[in-house]
C-alpha cells in the first residue's frame, strides 16, 4: 500500500465536501454541525469535545436521522486507549410482547424505546470531554433558537412521509416538523425550533441528568400516558447510560480495522475484509463482471452468518464462539464462492427495517479519533414528537424481535435494540489513520467495506475511493448498483448468473455514505471526506 499516493492525491474539483486542516478535521452530514465541532476544537476542546458538541447540533438540524430521542454508538480512541462506546435504548418496562403478538409497530407513540442519546454523550463528555457541558450546546441552542435552512434532502423527506406525519394519532409532530403542521417546508425556509432551544438550555444547565429526572422525564411519560404508549418517567429515571466494551480488531492488508462489537455491526464488516483478504488486492479493488460478483456472494454470505450467529451484547465478552471474526472461517467462506450464484443461500430476504442514521468523525491534534453514529430508527423516528419538548421519539421497539423468546434480542424490558451501524478505526503501524462509517441501514457494512478496498487495495484518496461505483448485494441475491456508472457488460454477467437486478441512479443515496476524517502518515496534515451522494461538509480548525 502506497500511503504517499493516497494521501498526496489533489482534486481539481475540491469543495467543501473533500477538505484539509492543519490541526484537526471534523466530517458530519451537515455544515452547521461540522462548525459546531470545529468551534470546540478551537476552543482547546479535544476529538471528544468536538463530537459532542456536532451530535447535539445534529440532534436539532437534520431531525429526519437522529435526535434527542434516539441512540448513539462509538469508535474512540483517545490517550493511546481504544473504545467501543454502546449507546443503546432500552424497552420501556410496560412494553409487552402481548401487544405486539399481531404486528410491529413501526411508528406511533408504542414504537418508542426509552431515549439513550443524551446519557450516550453526556457520558462520553463527562469521561472523555475537557471543556464545559454548557459550551458544548451552545451551537446546538444557537440552530434551535435561530433556525437553520431547510434543505433539498430534508424537503424531500418531508413530502416522502407526508401522509405518516398527518396520520399519526397526535399532530404534535407535524406542527412541529411540518410548515403550520400541514405542509413540507420549501428548501431554503428558515427552520426554527423554541421548544427545542428551551429544552436545551436547561439541560446545558442542570447537566444530562435533568433529562432523565424531575419535570422533563415528568412531562414526557405524561405525554405518553395521553397518548397511549409505554414510556414513563420510572424508566427514564434508570438512566440509560452506555456501556463501555472491547473494541473488535482484524487485520485486513496494511492495516488494523477497530470496529464496535454486538449489538452493532462491526463483525459483519470484518467478516467481509477477511473474507476478502484471500483476495488479490488489484482484483477485488476494479470493477469487473467476476470482481462483482465475488463481491456480491461475500455480502451475501456476511449477512446469513450476522442472522444465523447472533450473540447477546451482554455475553458476547465472554462466550468462546468469535466465528464470524476468524480467519479461517472466513476463507472457508472464501472458498465456497463458486462461478455462478449460490443457489443453497437463502433466496427470500427478511424484512427491512428501513432505518437512517448519520453519522459523523472527528480526529485533533492530540492524536485523538472518534466516530459515531447515531439515529433515530426510521426516517422521521416514530413520527411522534415529545410535547412541549420538541424532539421526535424513535421507533425502535420496530427492531426488536418477537417471535423468538431465544433471540437476544426478543421484545422484553429493558431489552435492546439490534443496530446495523459499525463506526470503525483504521490503524496504520498502531497509529489512527482513518475513523469512519456510515448510515444505510443493511448497506452500511458493505459501502464501508468497499470504501476500504478502494482506499486500501487501489490505493486510492479518500475523495476517489467515496466517488468508486458502489453496490450492496442482499442476503436473497438482489444486487442494488449505481447502474448507469457500471460497464453494461457487468450488468448483463450478473443478471445471467441469476441475480435480481435492483438499477440505481448514479451516486445513490441508498447505497451508503461515507463520513470519514484521515490523519495523514506521511506528511503533518488531516484530511476529510463527505459523502458525495447526500449532504455534508468537512472543516477543520484555523
Amino acid at each position: 500500500m502506497d500511503l504517499n499516493k493516497i494521501e498526496n492525491y489533489f482534486s481539481s474539483a475540491e469543495n467543501e465536501k473533500f477538505g484539509r486542516a492543519d490541526n484537526g478535521i471534523v466530517v458530519t452530514a451537515f455544515n452547521e454541525a461540522t462548525q459546531a465541532g470545529v468551534q470546540m476544537l478551537e476552543k482547546g476542546g479535544n476529538a471528544v469535545d468536538a463530537a459532542c458538541a456536532a451530535s447535539l447540533a445534529l440532534c436539532v438540524c437534520e431531525p429526519q436521522s437522529s435526535g434527542l430521542g434516539g441512540q448513539g454508538m462509538a469508535i474512540l480512541h483517545i490517550n493511546g486507549k481504544t473504545i467501543a462506546l454502546d449507546g443503546s435504548s432500552r424497552v420501556p418496562s410496560l412494553a409487552h410482547i402481548r401487544h405486539f403478538a399481531d404486528q410491529q409497530h413501526s411508528m406511533g407513540y408504542q414504537s418508542a424505546t426509552v431515549p439513550s442519546l443524551l446519557a450516550f454523550i453526556g457520558y462520553l463528555h463527562m469521561t472523555y470531554g475537557r471543556l464545559e457541558w454548557s459550551r458544548i450546546l451552545g451551537p446546538a441552542i444557537d440552530l434551535a433558537r435561530y433556525g437553520y435552512r431547510i434543505t433539498p434532502l430534508q424537503n424531500y423527506h418531508q413530502k416522502i412521509h407526508l401522509k405518516a406525519f398527518l396520520n399519526s394519532r397526535s399532530d404534535t409532530a407535524a406542527r412541529y416538523f411540518l410548515k403550520n403542521g400541514i405542509v413540507p417546508y420549501d428548501v431554503g425556509d428558515l427552520f426554527i425550533q423554541k421548544d427545542l432551544a428551551n429544552l436545551m438550555e436547561i439541560i446545558a444547565d442542570d447537566g444530562p441528568r435533568s433529562f432523565y429526572l424531575g419535570k422533563i422525564a415528568q412531562q414526557m411519560g405524561e405525554d405518553m400516558r395521553a397518548n397511549n404508549g409505554f414510556l414513563r418517567s420510572d424508566d427514564l429515571a434508570l438512566i440509560p447510560w452506555p456501556i463501555e466494551r472491547d473494541p473488535l480488531v482484524r487485520n485486513f492488508r496494511d492495516v488494523d480495522v477497530c470496529t464496535v462489537p454486538p449489538p452493532a455491526a462491526g463483525r459483519t464488516l470484518l467478516l467481509v475484509l477477511l473474507m476478502l483478504n484471500n483476495l488479490k488486492p488489484g482484483f477485488i479493488s476494479q470493477m469487473t463482471s467476476k470482481s462483482a460478483h465475488v463481491l456480491a456472494e461475500t455480502f451475501r454470505r456476511a449477512l446469513l452468518q450476522r442472522r444465523q450467529q447472533i450473540i447477546h451484547p451482554a455475553l458476547y465478552s465472554q462466550t468462546q464462539d468469535m466465528t464470524m471474526t476468524s480467519p479461517s472461517f472466513a476463507s472457508e467462506l472464501a472458498r465456497s464462492i463458486q462461478q455462478t450464484i449460490d443457489p443453497y443461500l437463502p433466496v427470500k430476504d427478511p424484512r427491512s427495517s428501513g432505518n437512517d442514521t448519520t453519522h459523523f468523525s472527528v480526529m485533533d491534534k492530540e492524536g485523538n479519533a472518534i466516530g459515531i453514529s447515531q439515529s433515530i430508527e426510521s426516517i422521521y423516528g416514530s413520527k411522534t414528537a415529545a410535547q412541549g419538548l420538541g424532539f421526535l421519539y424513535n421507533n425502535y421497539i420496530n427492531t426488536m424481535e418477537i417471535k423468538d423468546p431465544g433471540h437476544p434480542h426478543y421484545l422484553r424490558p429493558n431489552a435492546t435494540p439490534w443496530s446495523s451501524v459499525a463506526p470503525s478505526i483504521l490503524f496504520h503501524r498502531g497509529k489512527p489513520w482513518i475513523t469512519f462509517g456510515s448510515p444505510g441501514s443493511e448497506r452500511i457494512f458493505s459501502a464501508m467495506a468497499q470504501f476500504i478496498i478502494q482506499v486500501v487495495d487501489g490505493e486510492r484518496s479518500l475523495a476517489q475511493a467515496v466517488d468508486f461505483p458502489r453496490m450492496h448485494c442482499s442476503m436473497g441475491g438482489v444486487i442494488s448498483l449505481e447502474a448507469d456508472r457500471f460497464d453494461p457488460s457487468i450488468i448483463t454477467h450478473l443478471e445471467n448468473l441469476g441475480y435480481t437486478i435492483d438499477r440505481r441512479s448514479a451516486r445513490s443515496f441508498y447505497l451508503g455514505a461515507i463520513y470519514g476524517a484521515m490523519q495523514c502518515q506521511t506528511k503533518k496534515e488531516f484530511q476529510g471526506i463527505a459523502e458525495i451522494r447526500r449532504e455534508g461538509s468537512v472543516a477543520g480548525p484555523s
